[in-house]
């Protein structure tokens, strides 16, 4: 199994960016951590990725860069398509959609990119991507377009994987809000897909927002046959009392934070739900540090993480802890500079290792 953090949370989007921040973060948390190897889920913008995946001399330099700083890539992000790291994204990163053929092209981009980095002892590839598209327009003309992409990325995917000689396999992320919400609806959708290249990434804070129990949600993936491909390893913030005031400091502007409540009630944003007054308790997907609690009285979902670990661990190998909240956490709690930024990524990787270590990894 590999165990990674995702660069999604550092802003750079070129190459020379990209390796930069090798050196400022990655070389660190792996310093810290103690490690010879340290995994990267690595996020690489669309135009970089366009650049990287026509270029085989780039692409071979990426790796000597990664390889020279004792790093290694066997997953990829490839849900944020550009400019995850601007003022205010919020909406803007469900596009473009399953439904564009930016989409396909970016995602088979990243796929050729990987095939070049996986190291040798790595059995396969993956890639996350987001659940099809925000639920609104969404119909049935969407949704046989959407199919057709897929039909196409699935060719796309085995041409890159026959000349790599291991499978590259992309994930759809259920996501509050997205045409995939739930491990239900993921069901449904990617049952019609070709299951031996496309298959699902589980967010464990998209998990907990939708409340799903994680037994019943990985049971229910895989006895559809839905792979887990990749696990995305987070917690959101969770309120028991959603009227104290310290909620109105995670009410930031840059990212969405859907809320929703043990009724299932719902809101597309964390300042929405506090004016409308939505009864608690809620699940904000809003994902905080694994190892630190947030401020009190609020909570954090790190049970359902630990209790979900448990019953993923036995069907997925790629375990990659979502770190891109770190720059907008409330000021007493954001790291103040890079150094403090990689001891905290440093600090959930840790965790996130001893809870694999739990549950039984080696």
């Amino acid at each position: 199994m590999h165990l990674s953090y995702c660069t999604n949370v550092h802003p750079a989007e070129d190459l020379d960016g990209i390796i930069g921040q090798l050196d400022t973060y990655a070389v660190r948390i792996r310093s810290r951590l103690s490690l010879d190897v340290l995994g990267l889920g690595l996020w690489l913008a669309a135009p970089v990725a366009a650049a990287l995946a026509e270029d085989t001399g780039l692409r071979g330099r990426l790796r000597r860069e990664l390889d020279a700083r004792g790093l290694e890539v066997v997953t990829l992000n490839g849900f944020p398509y550009a400019a995850f790291q601007a003022p205010i994204v919020k909406n803007a990163v469900y596009h473009p959609d399953w439904t564009t053929p930016d989409r396909l092209a970016y995602t088979l981009d990243l796929a050729r990119i990987l095939a070049d980095l996986l190291p040798d002892r790595a059995s396969y590839g993956s890639i996350s991507t987001l659940p099809l598209a925000w639920r609104t327009p969404w119909d049935a003309t969407y949704a046989d377009t959407a199919a057709r992409r897929f039909d196409d990325l699935a060719k796309g995917l085995a041409a890159i994987s026959g000349a790599a000689g291991r499978p590259i396999r992309v994930g759809l992320e259920p996501e509050p809000g997205c045409v995939v919400e739930t491990t239900g609806q993921a069901v449904e959708q990617v049952s019609r897909l070709d299951n031996e290249w496309i298959g699902v990434c589980v967010d464990l804070a998209h998990l907990a927002c939708a409340w799903e129990d994680p037994a019943e949600a990985v049971a229910r993936l895989t006895s559809a046959g839905i792979p887990i491909v990749k696990v995305q390893v987070s917690a959101a913030l969770e309120a028991a009392d959603p009227s104290v005031e310290v909620l109105r400091e995670y009410a930031e502007p840059r990212f969405l934070h859907q809320t929703r409540n043990a009724s299932g009630e719902a809101a597309d944003d964390l300042d929405e739900a506090i004016e409308r007054g939505l009864s608690g308790p809620w699940r904000i997907h809003y994902h905080v540090p694994l190892h630190a609690a947030p401020a009190a009285p609020l909570t954090s979902t790190v049970a359902v993480t630990r209790a979900a670990i448990r019953h993923l661990l036995p069907v997925c190998r790629h375990f990659d802890v979502e770190t891109y909240t770190w720059n907008v956490l409330p000021a007493s709690q954001r790291p103040g500079d890079d150094e403090e930024l990689a001891a905290g990524i440093a600090a959930e990787l840790a965790f996130a290792q001893n809870l694999l270590a739990e549950a039984g990894a080696r």
